[in-house]
């Protein structure tokens, strides 16, 4: 498990790398809306790599009740940044609840139809998903005419 934890560390760190640039960023640009891109604007990507976590970690996971993230309620990065200060404790959560059980099947409904997937899986498909989003919201920067930090974990 702790090898999980480490993994973590670095995706933590390379968030807050990318978050960091993000204050760099106009709110104007922060929230501009581009249609060439999925979700839309950095702001929009961002509050859905954070409920990506929520829905998989705290809804099926752990089971909570979850309240998901408005786009609304994020208009600059710093809120952003303080959003995935919830998401952190909901993956320590995560972490300390599946230390033992990591290839434990979990059940859960998804589009109506049972499903059993372990938490090691959840963990591997929130993680690269944010990696996936990330690499948009860099690039959506480049086309708004700023230049891209480096958020690789071997940086």
């Amino acid at each position: 498990m702790e090898i999980l934890r480490q993994q973590y560390n670095f995706i933590k760190s390379s968030r807050m790398v990318l978050l960091s640039y993000c204050t760099t960023i106009t709110e104007k640009d922060f929230l501009r809306e581009n249609a060439l891109f999925g979700k839309g604007s950095i702001r929009n990507l961002l509050v859905h790599i954070g409920n990506t976590y929520e829905y998989w970690i705290g809804k099926h996971a752990l089971g909570k009740e979850i309240s998901f993230k408005e786009l609304g309620s994020v208009t600059n990065a710093h809120i952003a940044e303080a959003y995935f200060l919830e998401i952190d404790e909901l993956m320590e959560e995560f972490l300390n609840s599946y230390s033992e059980k990591m290839e434990t099947e979990v059940y859960l409904s998804l589009d109506s139809k049972a499903i059993s997937i372990t938490p090691l899986k959840l963990f591997t498909h929130v993680i690269t998903h944010e990696f996936h989003h990330k690499g948009q919201i860099l690039s959506l920067s480049r086309h708004l005419g700023y230049i891209p930090v480096d958020t690789d974990i071997i940086r």
